[in-house]
């Protein structure tokens, strides 16, 4: 005689095995999803760190390049002085002062000098002269350029050479 046991449940299989194998398929579709979740929110924290990052480190741009125009006029007031008393001094102790600042806050000067040839990346020709000079070499700064943490904020301003006529 065959015994087999009463199913209560005659449309579903009463293989535990079967069951079994369908609820650790279930919660590997779920671990997987979890996962990747998971994975996601880690990446989407370290984007929006790096994005913070970032804004804080060029949030004070407005501010500097406003300070820049400041230091500008210090330097056109200090080229008008013809003495070195002690509120030219004062004067040169203030805008030191204000340079430094900006400087701990990552503002650079860029480095360009009368002589060197002219880059577009660095700076701005605004006009073209006769020179002695060959042609593209830059003979005078204009305004000196500025750049925050390696972007540049202003670029040079200056005159090229467009050799002799």
């Amino acid at each position: 005689m065959n015994e087999e046991p009463n199913n209560p449940f005659p449309d579903q299989p009463n293989e535990p095995e079967n069951e079994l194998t369908k609820v650790q398929e279930e919660r590997d579709t779920y671990l997987s999803g979890w996962q990747r979740a998971k994975a996601d929110f880690i990446n989407y924290k370290k984007e929006e760190f790096a994005r913070l990052g970032e804004i804080a480190k060029y949030g004070n741009e407005d501010l500097i390049r406003e300070l820049i125009g400041v230091i500008d006029n210090f330097d056109l007031g200090l080229a008008a002085l013809e003495k070195s008393g002690p509120i030219e001094k004062g004067i040169y102790i203030i805008r030191a002062q204000i340079e430094d600042i900006l400087k701990k806050r990552g503002l650079e000067k860029i480095n360009v000098k009368p002589g060197d040839p002219f880059d577009p990346n660095l700076a701005e020709a605004v006009t073209e002269v006769e020179s002695d000079k060959p042609p593209g070499v830059i003979v005078e700064i204009i305004e000196p350029g500025y750049r925050l943490h390696g972007k540049i904020l202003r670029p040079t301003r200056i005159k090229i050479s467009k050799g002799q006529s």
